[in-house]
């Protein structure tokens, strides 16, 4: 072999693995989005919008190394589950799951892609995660807040309304982050001379026949725990 065409392998050589980590770093990764709103409602846009700033801020840019599978409107348990699996199917590197019911949907048909979660309430309590301090299993994210502060919320409403004698929790028993949260306000509510009872609703209509009835009888005071529309 020639002295220059030497030189010339040689140095390709080099090169092979410096393509091979180049080509590596490019690397479509693929995330998968379940949200518990509308494409169209602004909050969910604002918080799609967010997301997409903090990939790029950390140098993940859509086309390019990243590439975004968002499935909207999973506020129904039947869209959830099908969101689910559609997502699941389409092997993304990860998911990011809004609300409680998305992270249930989504724990329910996988156990090894990884998961994360944000504007949840109490994953330990609704089963999400082993724990705080180590979640075990596919799943981790943000939590909005703790059981406990469910039971400031009655503290709170009695500063507020002396007069307050009874109360009512509104929450879909399908999420089980409602009935942890009415567990704690109750422990509070005999303390605080305030009769407690729970409602337990499924849909809009469900809702306003709830409220309806109970604001019927006076000194009463309203609390909304989480649930797909309301977390």
């Amino acid at each position: 072999m020639r002295r220059r065409d030497f030189i010339t392998f040689i140095g390709g050589a080099a090169a092979w693995p410096l393509a091979a980590r180049a080509q590596q770093a490019e690397r479509v990764r693929r995330i998968g989005v379940l949200m518990n709103v509308a494409v169209d409602d602004p909050e969910g846009q604002a918080r799609i919008a967010a997301f997409h700033q903090g990939l790029q801020e950390w140098g993940w840019t859509l086309g390019r190394n990243a590439r975004i599978d968002a499935r909207w409107g999973a506020a129904d348990a039947e869209s959830r589950r099908r969101y689910a699996a559609e997502l699941v199917g389409l092997a993304p590197d990860v998911i990011l799951a809004s609300a409680s019911a998305a992270v249930g949907a989504l724990q329910q048909t996988t156990r090894t892609v990884p998961i994360v979660f944000v504007n949840i309430v109490a994953p330990v309590g609704a089963g999400n995660v082993e724990s705080l301090a180590h979640p075990g299993g596919n799943i981790t994210g943000f939590s909005l807040f703790e059981y406990s502060l469910s039971g400031k919320w009655l503290e709170l409403l009695k500063e507020i309304a002396p007069g307050v004698t009874r109360a009512a929790v509104l929450r879909d028993p399908a999420v089980g982050s409602g009935a942890g949260q009415y567990a704690i306000i109750q422990a509070v509510a005999p303390s605080l001379g305030v009769e407690l009872r729970p409602m337990d609703v499924r849909d809009p209509g469900g809702i306003e026949r709830a409220i309806a009835t109970f604001a019927q009888t006076p000194n009463g005071g309203l609390f909304i725990a989480g649930s797909t529309t309301s977390d």
